[in-house]
């Protein structure tokens, strides 16, 4: 899937595109179907919201899961960024998030490289989000908000939050969303919320201040997050575990356009288990071999 001249000029502009019901029903029920069973696992790469079993994050499911290590192939979601960023990508993060019905807490104000650069010494923002949609997004169950234009802004400085959620974030301060979201229009355009049917798939820059409320609707909102990282600005520290920054840089590969509905062949290394080199961490960066 290649993007028009148009969509790489208004991506420029905004730093996101959304593509409602680029995914067929079929093809999302293939995903969806897989879900429950993964947040049953009591396992720690699924993340917990604070004070229920309500799964906030599950990470690392194309390592495991056969549809999601499908569709962390596929070329509708691979081609766009390799198209943007003129290089060949590896996957640095992949999380099923599960904003709940109900129970489902708010995601502060942040851009995805200030944890990428602080926690994980990636070199630059060469690298951003494709978020598919695994149910109806709608103004009731806490839709993503950006900014836009907010990812010219650069590298923000941020704080790190290891309290007002269960995951710990980077997040930017409240004086300064102000500020982006007064520049991008005010309240007439200033944040933007891409809602839409299951399917739907937003890509989305490395730098764009984003957030999500709570979900206090009865309405789920469960969206797989794909990171992907151009190869040559792969990550330098390997400060948290593998679960949830990768450690291989290998470029990916496509499968066909149609790989959700057929059993295209798919590695699983970690269907037995997560290994236990993958917990091993070291907040010192390591060598490049030369």
């Amino acid at each position: 899937m290649k993007l028009t001249t148009e969509q790489k000029e208004q991506f420029e502009r905004d730093g996101y595109l959304f593509f409602p019901g680029l995914f067929t029903p079929d093809e999302t029920r293939t995903l969806t179907d897989a879900v429950p069973e993964l947040y049953a696992r009591q396992e720690e790469y699924n993340v917990r919201e604070k004070g229920t079993n309500s799964v906030r994050t599950n990470f690392a499911a194309h390592m495991y899961s056969e549809p999601f290590a499908r569709l962390g192939r596929h070329p509708r979601m691979i081609e766009p960024v390799e198209d943007l960023l003129g290089e060949k990508l590896y996957m640095h993060q992949f999380k099923i998030n599960g904003k709940m019905a109900f129970e489902g807490d708010v995601w502060q104000w942040h851009q995805d490289y200030g944890t990428w650069k602080n926690d994980d010494l990636m070199p630059t923002e060469r690298a951003m989000n494709i978020a598919i949609f695994l149910d109806e997004v709608n103004e009731f169950n806490g839709p993503l908000m950006f900014i836009p234009g907010s990812h010219k802004k650069g590298v923000i400085d941020a704080k790190y939050d290891l309290t007002t959620t269960s995951y710990p974030l980077w997040t930017v301060d409240n004086k300064l969303i102000t500020q982006l979201v007064n520049r991008a229009g005010g309240s007439r355009g200033g944040i933007v919320s891409p809602k839409g049917p299951a399917g739907s798939m937003i890509l989305f820059h490395s730098c764009l201040v984003h957030a999500s409320t709570s979900n206090l609707s009865p309405f789920n909102r469960v969206a797989v997050y794909l990171s992907l990282c151009a190869v040559s600005n792969h990550i330098r520290r390997h400060k948290r575990p593998e679960y949830i920054a990768h450690r291989d840089f290998t470029p990916i590969e496509c499968l066909p356009d149609d790989c959700l509905l057929k059993d295209y062949p798919v590695d699983l290394p970690w269907k037995d288990g997560v290994p236990q080199s993958a917990f091993v961490t070291t907040p010192e960066p390591f060598k490049i071999a030369a």
